[in-house]
């Protein structure tokens, strides 16, 4: 796994960049920190002397703005439906060291049809993070057809008939529903 670059100074912002609440920071950039190699660049701690006011940790060439939630000024915690996306050099590396230290398993790392080793794990904190590496970059019309044949795959899984255990409760559940 390369080593997380260092060239980006602390105010050299991509045009986004991504701003985590979170309940606990101090925990939370530690947790970036073995999950994903993260650099503390600051921390500015809040005037409770417990939580922060405001952080940035660095994930190979990117800033991440971290700060604790702040209920009293709106700053509430993660609600979902956000997705924080790793392109790495070794997306199972990058996976593996996120599972040691300590995060879910939100989705198994695996080769995708348009092209990349993709994975997507939950952080202790509510968050979910992606990681992949390009493979190979696919033609277009190959990647639908992977897709249909993927999506056909999980139709055909789920209308397979029940056998033994789960047909009998299937029939059980289709009975009481009928009452």
């Amino acid at each position: 796994m390369a080593k997380p670059s260092t060239r980006v100074a602390a105010r050299d912002y991509r045009t986004v960049t991504p701003y985590l609440s979170v309940v606990g920071a101090n925990a939370a950039i530690d947790f970036y920190k073995n999950a994903f190699g993260a650099v503390e660049l600051m921390r500015m701690p809040a005037d409770d002397g417990v939580r922060l006011m405001h952080a940035e940790i660095l994930i190979d060439d990117s800033i991440v703005m971290i700060s604790d939630v702040f209920p009293e000024y709106g700053a509430l915690p993660p609600a979902g439906g956000v997705v924080l996306h790793l392109s790495v050099d070794d997306a199972d590396a990058w996976f593996a060291r996120a599972i040691d230290a300590g995060a879910l398993v939100d989705m198994p790392l695996e080769d995708m049809f348009w092209g990349d080793r993709f994975g997507r794990v939950k952080d202790p904190f509510g968050h979910t993070w992606s990681v992949a590496t390009p493979l190979q970059k696919p033609k277009p019309a190959k990647a639908a057809k992977a897709a249909k044949r993927k999506a056909a795959k999980k139709v055909k899984k789920a209308a397979k008939p029940k056998r033994g255990k789960a047909r009998k409760a299937a029939k059980r559940a289709k009975r009481q529903r009928g009452r």
